[in-house]
């Protein structure tokens, strides 16, 4: 169960009659640019970046990306265009995407995939699988927000052929490009940058469960992201770097619990103990194990499987509930692969944050951010915000991305960073104006 804080804002001014009015001074410094320049801003990473909401990029996603939320604001002190490689109107649904029908008798959410609209093909690429291929993009990009990029990838000559978000921003098609994502973000001069690379190094693996994808090294992490540091300043520009969040920050992994899905179990079948999964040994092996609280359920474990018949060699058995019939590995991030991920993730943001001091860099630190908000909510503009999947407003539909409000949460902490930085005065946006998820 999540603890909910209201919070209380009281606002006192006190007027003395007949001697005179007491007058409220606010200083709210002049907007400036400070020390930096943001007359040509370029954002730098993965699906965050790019406005990816709700299991999806499309237009309203787009629209409401926290660097282009950040780009309105830079322009009250003297930033330039911000142009972003958005789907057209006729194809604002893009990749596809979730929405909210309602909600089932016991409160959980119902959720519906709203089809693509901007598929143009899908190929197969020998030795990698299918790629679904995008309406292309022309024109001035400003936004370079790449979903399911890594930063192992960044360099990598023949990524343009696997990922189709990046395909779509390129002149050529697949399988014939050749430009890898940081020679194509720095191919034209820009002054100021945002980069959150990084997180699919690590979120990928724990979204898989463990099972689908594999931690980045963390030498090859620290080698690549000083590397790309350093393409990024080499004519002298500044920017922001963010950190790594926290896997068990967001809802994917902390909606779903052992304890939930048990309890509701043994109302029709009190004779169930414990619920099973397959658990990360110290030699790298899995063997089943009772699951316990810190194991961590993904949110889209179809709970409704439980207990339902599996044959085995012994027989028809209840899945989930036996060590014959534990949980599939896709669908729990166990405690020591938790431990795992942290432990690379820790090591990822120790890397983020040397390089940009190095560099004399601003720094976001999501990691630190996210896990007060899970910890302690957050009110903003007068919303009450948490880390609850739905209720608490900051992310989307997929429990891993954001919802309008929670871009424009962190659109303001990039520019708080930034502001302190550089001795800039960026006035923040107004996060009230932004919506949270979109109720039926």
């Amino acid at each position: 169960m999540k603890t909910y804080r209201s919070y209380l804002h009281i606002f006192l001014v006190t007027g003395l009659l007949g001697f005179g009015a007491c007058k409220t001074n606010i200083n709210t410094p002049t907007p400036s640019r400070g020390t930096a320049d943001f007359t040509r801003y370029i954002s730098v990473g993965n699906s965050l970046t790019a406005g990816y909401a709700d299991n999806g990029l499309y237009l309203e996603g787009q629209l409401n990306s926290y660097p282009s939320i950040i780009a309105a604001q830079m322009q009250k002190v003297g930033g330039g265009t911000f142009t972003q490689p958005l789907f057209s109107s006729a194809q604002a649904d893009g990749s596809g995407h979730l929405i909210l029908t309602g909600f089932n008798a016991d409160g959980t959410p119902k959720t519906q995939q709203v089809a693509a609209t901007a598929v143009r093909d899908q190929i197969t690429i020998p030795g990698f699988g299918n790629v679904i291929l995008f309406t292309k993009y022309t024109g001035d990009i400003n936004n370079y927000g790449v979903p399911g990029i890594k930063l192992q990838q960044i360099t990598y000559a023949p990524y343009g052929n696997l990922n189709g978000y990046f395909e779509r921003l390129l002149p050529g098609n697949s399988p014939t490009n050749t430009t890898t994502y940081l020679d194509f973000v720095t191919a034209k001069p820009y002054t100021f940058f945002t980069d959150w690379l990084g997180n699919n190094d690590a979120l990928l693996y724990a979204t898989s469960g463990g099972a689908g994808d594999v931690l980045t090294d963390k030498a090859q992490f620290s080698q690549l992201y000083n590397y790309s540091i350093g393409q990024l300043t080499k004519s002298g520009q500044k920017g922001a770097v963010a950190t790594i969040p926290d896997v068990t920050a967001v809802p994917y992994f902390n909606t779903v619990t052992v304890g939930a899905i048990l309890a509701a179990v043994q109302k029709a079948n009190p004779a169930a103990k414990a619920l099973v999964i397959n658990a990360l040994n110290a030699d790298g092996s899995h063997s089943p194990r009772v699951a316990t609280a810190a194991d961590l359920i993904v949110l889209t474990f179809p709970t409704s499987m439980i207990g339902q018949p599996v044959n085995t060699p012994v027989g028809p058995l209840p899945y989930g509930l036996t060590p014959y019939t534990p949980i599939d590995d896709k669908y729990v991030l166990d405690q020591g692969e938790v431990a795992m991920t942290q432990d690379y993730v820790n090591s990822y943001n120790a890397t983020i944050k040397a390089a940009a001091s190095a560099k004399g860099l601003a720094v976001f630190d999501a990691y630190a951010f996210l896990n007060n908000v899970k910890a302690n909510g957050l009110v903003v503009d007068g919303v009450n915000l948490s880390s609850a999947y739905i209720s608490g407003g900051i992310f989307s539909l997929d429990g891993v991305h954001l919802t309008p409000r929670g871009y424009a949460v962190v659109a303001n902490e990039f520019i708080k960073a930034i502001n302190k930085q550089y001795n800039a005065s960026i006035p923040l946006a107004n996060v009230s104006s932004y919506r949270g998820v979109k109720f039926p």
